[in-house]
């Protein structure tokens, strides 16, 4: 376990509980002198508090601040670990060691009252791969060259001198004069982390990226899940795994889940049907192209038909799936809109009407109806003010505007790390919501000033730095 709990006056920094038995099975009895489990885990969280978004980073930061020193059991001459131990130790641990971490400090949370499980709130944010648009190649030279991307590590030098074949076959397009926002995902692919998809948000410019799925109590804001996914999977599809993972997490702990917000990626049928399946209350706007009513179309429900304004029915002929969505189709006959003077803007070029629903409408009229509702308006507002305020802290303040390795499997371990940086900062300074509201009593210790607790924490840190330096000039004249 962790040999030391930082206290700064009545404030306290939980240690993170990670035993040396679970990590035992990555280490030999043989070879040279392996990082602590203990001072990697702790490494890796001054990386994520300090937003230092590079393995080299972290270390020649550590190495100049006495605080870290401390935090992590090391003396002023003692010699840090190499740069990149720590990028081979983050890949040697499985996912599970980050997992069992993020699990330990959100059952931290639920034990302080910071979460109630109730009502999660759910989004997404694309964050930037390890690999450039000038990686880019086509999928079938990406398969010919896999032995090439394989001799790339998660930290290789930026000197590099890439295969002479792939970089000519790379500038090729260039010279061709074809544009790098032309290429797909299905043709191409990066050379240096295949795992990262092109994408781009509305106003800004194709990057290599991943998809974080990030969900948040809507209580006191803490992080109940998080995943990495690849960038071209759209939210509806990464939802079942996210929901399965918030359910598990709040599960382990006694609570359930009442209630999602999400906003209108997520509005799709499976989407739908598995919150249904479920029995949780969902409140997720429909889609632009959503219609509750068919203009100029009445829906006759014991026969399944339309009907239109010149009295001619539309009737149900066959099921059509389209991108992962079933549909009804409904049309007219060959004859029913031959002499119709709608005919030119109502009918398609073979000279009928056509409509599609969806096999799920019902769920979609359901939903229409929810999110009109005061309560709808409410649900869609706190999203607003819950999940991506959350997110906006992970990408500029917990190191999260970029992944500093290679891989989805170490981009998740990545994303997992930087969400318990944030609930260790929820953990240390928040105070519950009940509290605040007054419907909670609080110990005496608890209703200090935040500048109290400020000020307890400079004077602690003081007090240990000038312990230290006394320590270190004892050390020299030794």
């Amino acid at each position: 376990m962790f040999p030391r709990t930082i206290s700064t006056g009545s404030l306290k920094v939980y240690s993170i509980l990670i035993s040396y038995a679970s990590t035992s099975k990555y280490y030999g009895s043989e070879g040279q002198k392996s990082i602590d489990p203990v001072v990697f885990m702790k490494l890796m969280l001054v990386g994520y508090l300090e937003n230092l978004n590079s393995d080299r980073r972290i270390i020649a930061t550590s190495r100049m601040r006495m605080d870290i020193l401390y935090f992590i059991g090391y003396d002023l001459d003692e010699e840090l670990p190499w740069h990149s131990t720590l990028s081979r130790t983050r890949q040697l641990y499985g996912e599970e060691e980050f997992t069992t971490i993020f699990k330990q400090i959100l059952k931290k949370c639920i034990d302080k009252g910071l979460i109630s499980g109730k009502r999660q709130a759910v989004d997404s944010v694309f964050v930037k791969a390890n690999a450039s648009m000038e990686s880019l190649v086509e999928r079938q030279i990406l398969d010919d060259a896999s032995v090439y991307s394989k001799e790339l590590d998660s930290n290789k030098d930026d000197d590099y001198e890439q295969p002479q074949s792939l970089k000519t076959t790379g500038q090729s397009a260039k010279k061709a004069g074809d544009k790098v926002s032309k290429h797909t995902n299905k043709t191409h692919g990066s050379l240096s982390d295949p795992d990262a998809r092109m994408s781009v948000k509305p106003g800004k410019v194709t990057k290599m990226n991943y998809r974080g799925q990030v969900s948040v109590d809507t209580e006191n804001h803490v992080i109940t899940s998080i995943k990495a996914f690849h960038a071209d999977r759209g939210d509806s599809q990464c939802f079942d795994e996210i929901l399965r993972n918030m359910v598990e997490n709040l599960g382990d702990n006694g609570l359930s889940i009442k209630e999602i917000i999400a906003d209108t990626g997520y509005s799709k049928a499976s989407v739908l049907q598995l919150l249904a399946d479920n029995n949780i209350e969902g409140y997720i706007p429909n889609a632009s192209g959503y219609l509750e009513n068919r203009e100029g179309f009445d829906y006759d429900v014991e026969n399944d038909r339309y009907t239109c304004s010149q009295g001619k029915h539309l009737t149900f002929r066959h099921l059509y799936t389209k991108r992962d969505n079933t549909y009804r189709i409904y049309k007219t006959g060959a004859q029913d809109c031959k002499n119709c003077p709608l005919r030119e803007s109502c009918a398609n070029p073979s000279g009928i009407k056509s409509l599609a629903d969806s096999i799920n409408k019902d769920l979609y009229n359901q939903m229409n109806q929810k999110m009109k509702t005061a309560k709808g308006k409410k649900m869609g507002r706190l999203r607003s003010s819950t999940v991506e305020p959350v997110i906006g802290t992970l990408v500029n303040f917990c190191g999260m505007k970029q992944v500093n390795t290679k891989g989805i499997g170490l981009a998740n371990k990545y994303m997992i790390m930087a969400a318990v940086a944030y609930n260790l900062k929820k953990l240390v300074n928040g105070i519950s919501t009940r509290v605040r509201k007054g419907t909670l009593k609080t110990p005496t210790k608890a209703k200090k000033t935040a500048n109290q607790y400020l000020s307890a924490c400079i004077l602690q840190l003081n007090m240990t730095m000038c312990y230290l330096f006394i320590y270190s000039k004892k050390q020299m004249a030794e």
